[in-house]
């Protein structure tokens, strides 16, 4: 890069960067929700959005944590003459104050979608250029959520553009969660905290497994970044895919769980109008919902290995620790572990020794897995994953 143009671009940074500010104490454990993208895409309307705020509202959701119901991309169709961006009147005739005030009336927030760039991921307008007046509507509307994008923005720089709409929805004055999803291309891990709550760290999740852009694949790209997270501010890898056709009953359990290890937004993916008892009891369960939600917010690291089996241990403040037993194979995998070893975190400089004293819960079968004076013996299916309290 020429000396100049590094120059500029830096102090166009600081510049920024000096007046930062973004609402404090909205995030102070990871953001629950649900998000339209995952399931309908672009097929989205005002009736569908109500009957997902209904059922979060009446199915046990609410009450687990879940808060945010947000409309993805494709609900904007264009600008008014004095640049005001325009819901589609067909997909949603009674406007966005109205389904925002409906969702409010279920106790619930509202979130919404737009893009730092020209133009949304499907075309539609872009917030370049107009992030004062978008924050403007959005404060309006009572929107408590934003998700911003990052398409069509060739050669715009990613701090600089997320910071305008960080300043713009400060000045509007209403409090509200700003997601980054520049897909971790500009590593905002090092530079996003300041700017907004949650940061995506990878590209677009898939609804599979062990193959793709999938949930191993995202897991695994967190170890890294560890460290980042923080209360108000998230590593975000992408929205949860549990109950979609992609993956199995026990991968979609075990996709849960890695998300939970991770203190990850929890952003329910799948039509929560139609979805089965067994997915309900996934997304609702609350020993699980306590290990994501604790406030001391860290992520799981690798303990150990036994049998192919990965052990992830994440430190808590409301309980001791939580642990995952992860089988990445497709055959069943047979554990004989010793409770009473340290836990060396490597990024955080920590040893945990754990003692002979805790008791261990099964968070999925719920049920008493003795103490830690005696090893756990366990035989974990393929692509599942044995998700242990110990307190």
């Amino acid at each position: 890069m020429h000396k100049k143009y590094a120059l500029i671009l830096f102090l166009a940074v600081i510049s920024v960067s000096l007046s930062a500010q973004k609402f404090p104490g909205l995030a102070d454990t990871p953001p629950m929700g649900w998000n339209s993208w995952n399931y309908f895409n672009c097929n989205i309307s005002e009736a569908k959005v109500k009957a997902i705020a209904d059922a979060v509202a009446g199915n046990g959701m609410k009450d687990a944590g879940y808060q945010y119901i947000v409309i993805d991309d494709c609900w904007q169709v264009k600008r008014d003459k004095d640049g005001y961006v325009i819901a589609d009147p067909v997909k949603f005739p009674s406007g966005i104050k109205a389904l925002a005030d409906y969702i409010h009336s279920k106790g619930l927030k509202f979130g919404i979608y737009s893009c730092g760039g020209l133009k949304t991921c499907q075309g539609r307008p872009g917030g370049a250029g107009y992030e004062d007046k978008d924050a403007q509507r959005y404060a309006e509307w009572g929107v408590d959520y934003l998700k911003y994008d990052w398409c069509n923005s060739d050669k715009m720089i990613s701090q600089v553009q997320y910071s305008k709409m960080r300043d713009a929805l400060y000045k509007a004055g209403r409090p509200i969660v700003f997601s980054l999803c520049e897909w971790g291309s500009t590593k905002p891990w090092n530079w996003a905290d300041s700017v907004g709550h949650l940061w995506r760290t990878t590209g677009d999740i898939q609804d599979k497994f062990d193959k793709g852009h999938g949930v191993l694949k995202i897991f695994d790209e967190q170890s890294k970044i560890r460290t980042a997270n923080k209360p108000n501010g998230w590593n975000d890898p992408d929205m949860l895919e549990v109950g979609n056709h992609g993956l199995s009953y026990i991968e979609s359990r075990t996709h849960f769980t890695l998300w939970c290890m991770m203190a990850a937004p929890l952003i329910a993916g799948n039509d929560l109008r139609k979805m089965n008892e067994d997915i309900l009891k996934v997304l609702t369960n609350k020993d699980a919902i306590s290990v994501d939600q604790d406030a001391l917010g860290i992520p799981c690291f690798l303990w150990s290995k036994v049998n192919g089996v990965e052990i992830w241990i994440k430190p808590m403040k409301e309980h001791k620790y939580a642990v995952c037993f992860l089988n990445r194979g497709t055959g069943d995998a047979a554990v004989d572990f010793n409770w009473q070893q340290t836990a060396k975190d490597p990024d955080y400089g920590k040893s945990y020794n754990i003692d002979g004293k805790l008791k261990a819960y099964d968070i999925w079968n719920k049920k008493d897995l003795g103490t830690t004076d005696k090893n756990i013996k366990a035989t974990i299916k393929g692509h599942d994953a044995l998700f242990v309290l110990l307190k």
